[in-house]
């Protein structure tokens, strides 16, 4: 038994659910999102609460239960409310600008690197800091980790993208190792 796969997800109101040959449709406030499900896991629909379960007994449906229940739990969250990353930007000469629905990072390099927004995706740039908004998590997140693998934090100075809330442990320099 899966502890994820067994528990019922509710459908927001506003939200719209199909399910056929194997596709999930859903339509919400934020867009439309139509993904596969994964083969061996039925899903049903009965007044605003969905039930994720394998078809049968066998391994397989019981390995891709929970995964399912995940993924369909996420593209309602994405269509009702909306996923955001959060990406931290640190050092010298360090900027962040949007061009139409693309992204320009001035990262220390000779040259500007530019990130294509794709199709559902937004950016948002503060001071030092990236939003990326959207209604799919698994695109937000491949987007993020595509800018932070543009310049991914060093230990020596911190500097570099992180996301919010990430942790980079420091290192002493060849100085402060050797004076102690």
């Amino acid at each position: 038994m899966s502890k994820i796969g067994k528990k019922p997800i509710n459908i927001p109101s506003g939200v719209d659910v199909t399910v056929s040959g194997g596709f999930i449709s859903v339509k919400g406030p934020k867009g439309t999102m139509k993904k596969p499900l994964p083969l061996k896991v039925s899903v049903v629909v009965n007044d605003k609460v969905l039930n994720v379960s394998p078809d049968s007994s066998d391994r397989e449906g019981r390995m891709a239960w929970g995964l399912a229940r995940a993924l369909v739990q996420n593209i309602i969250t994405g269509v009702a409310e909306g996923f955001e990353k959060v990406l931290e930007f640190q050092g010298v000469g360090y900027k962040a600008t949007i061009k139409g629905n693309d992204l320009e990072l001035g990262l220390g390099f000779s040259h500007p690197i530019l990130i294509k927004g794709p199709e559902g995706i937004t950016f948002k740039t503060e001071k030092n800091s990236i939003r990326i908004q959207g209604m799919d998590k698994e695109l937000i997140g491949k987007v993020a980790a595509e800018i932070r693998s543009h310049r991914e934090p060093e230990p020596y100075k911190g500097s570099g993208i992180r996301y919010a809330g990430e942790h980079v442990r420091r290192k002493a320099g060849k100085k402060a190792a050797t004076a102690a």
